[in-house]
Parts: C-alpha cells; sequence; structure tokens
C-alpha cells in the first residue's frame, strides 16, 4: 500500500488556486448591478443579478443599488423673502438608472445628491413667502423635484419625489398668526351676523305687510304670543303687548280738561 505526501509547497499551490477562485466569483443581487473595471477601464455594461466571474487582481467589481433610495434633508435655516426666518426639513426620493454614469461621473452619488438638495431647498424657499410657503406647498415640492432631476440627470440618477416634511417657526410668528387667525374668524362671525340681521329685518319687513292687511291677523298673533308664553315651565310674569291704538282710542273718550282762572 502505498502512501501519498504532499509537500509544503504543494499544500501552499493549492491553497493559493482556491484563493484565487474564491475571489473569481461575484453574487450580484436581483436590486444590484455591477460595474466591472478591468485595469482600470469599464468592462462593457454593468453585471446583471446572478453568478458572475471576474479576473481576479485584474477585474474589479463596484455593486450599484438601483432601488429606490430615500435621504432625509436635515433642517435647514432659511430666510423667507418677506425676512422671516425658519427651519425647513424635507426627504428626497431618488434611484439610479445608469450604474456607469453613477460610477464614472460622480464620485460619491450618494453624498452628492444630498448636497445638492440642501442647497436647492435653501435656494428655492428663499425666493418665496411665508404665506405662498404654507399654502403651495405642493407646487414647490414639484420645482423642487424638477431642479433636482434636471441636475442629477447626468449623474445617472432619477430623483422621483420631494417633499417638504416640517416648517418650524418661532414662537413669536406662531403667536402672530394665532392672533391673525383668531381676528380673522372675528371678523367671519361678525359678518354672518350682519347677513343674519339682515335676512331676519327682509322677513319681518314681509310678515308687517301681510298683517297690516288685516287687522284681525295682528290680534290674533298676540293671542298667540300670549299662548306660548303662559305654557313655557316656570313662568311667573307675563308681558301682554297692549296695542297703542286702544290707548289713543281711550284718551279721545275722555272730556277735555279747562283751567279756570280765578278773579282776583
Amino acid at each position: 500500500m502505498e502512501l501519498l505526501f504532499f509537500s509544503p509547497g504543494s499544500f501552499l499551490f493549492i491553497f493559493i488556486i482556491a484563493v484565487i477562485l474564491f475571489n473569481s466569483i461575484k453574487i450580484v443581487n436581483q436590486y444590484e448591478r455591477g460595474v466591472i473595471f478591468r485595469l482600470g477601464k469599464v468592462l462593457g455594461a454593468p453585471r446583471e443579478p446572478g453568478l458572475n466571474i471576474v479576473i481576479p487582481i485584474i477585474d474589479k467589481m463596484i455593486k450599484i443599488d438601483i432601488r429606490t433610495l430615500t435621504f432625509d434633508v436635515p433642517a435647514q435655516d432659511i430666510i423667507t423673502r418677506d425676512n422671516v426666518t425658519l427651519k425647513v426639513n424635507a426627504v428626497v426620493y431618488f434611484r439610479v438608472i445608469d450604474p456607469l454614469k453613477a460610477v464614472n461621473e460622480v464620485e460619491n452619488y450618494l453624498f452628492a445628491t444630498s448636497q445638492l438638495a440642501q442647497t436647492t431647498l435653501r435656494s428655492v424657499l428663499g425666493q418665496v413667502e411665508l404665506d405662498e410657503l404654507l399654502s403651495r406647498r405642493e407646487m414647490l415640492n414639484q420645482k423642487l423635484q424638477q431642479i433636482l432631476d434636471s441636475q442629477t440627470l447626468h449623474w445617472g440618477i432619477k430623483v422621483s419625489n420631494v417633499e417638504v416634511k416640517q416648517i418650524d417657526l418661532p414662537p413669536d410668528m406662531q403667536r402672530a398668526m394665532a392672533r391673525q387667525a383668531e381676528a380673522e374668524r372675528e371678523r367671519r362671525a361678525k359678518v354672518i351676523a350682519a347677513e343674519g340681521e339682515y335676512q331676519a329685518a327682509s322677513q319681518l319687513g314681509l310678515a308687517a305687510q301681510e298683517l297690516t292687511k288685516n287687522h284681525l291677523s295682528l290680534s290674533l298673533r298676540y293671542l298667540q304670543t300670549l299662548k306660548e308664553v303662559s305654557q313655557s315651565q316656570n313662568n311667573s310674569v307675563i308681558v301682554f303687548p297692549f296695542p297703542t291704538e286702544l290707548l289713543k282710542f281711550i284718551s279721545e273718550l275722555q272730556p277735555p280738561t279747562t283751567n279756570t282762572k280765578k278773579d282776583s
């Protein structure tokens, strides 16, 4: 029976071959694309998901995530066009559509996109007034998205959406806006009350015209009001309207008084 013996050099050779084979196998996930550099030059189109073979030492693979990424823009100090200082933060949704450009055109596309988003947020929101920033947020979101998308397109990046998350107002401005809202509500309440008085006066005028057509209708209205008052609960005092025409009739029945002068 013969035994096979391997020298230390043979073990070293087998180990090197195993390491080379292990490093030559690259697995690309479904949400990734692999950009191959061979001796410093880009090798064709990006590698598709699955098992890929590269040449160790000569080839270098960079994996690019093509999923939609979310970047939270930190709160930025912004001075609006009407000189109001506030803090605004936003969120940016973007993804890589061209892995070759994302690797070759910019050093770090994540950092570059984040810095561009912060700068664009300050410049765009600084051109509008506070009322426009609060009321037309959807329009500003679309404007921010268009600007970022146009500037990052040559990096192979597509900005799909930009949303302004939160606007932090100074306490003095919050109190001023609260007073303004309260005054606006009071104005609306007064206008509504005035409109109600106008409509009520108009209807009372029409009712008075109908009552003047028949004198008995006014008496019936008196009796109906007396009935409603008497039927109310916990009623101890009844106020009955007395027609002034009756007072005038009674005064006419009284004989006129004459003043007599005594002879001195």
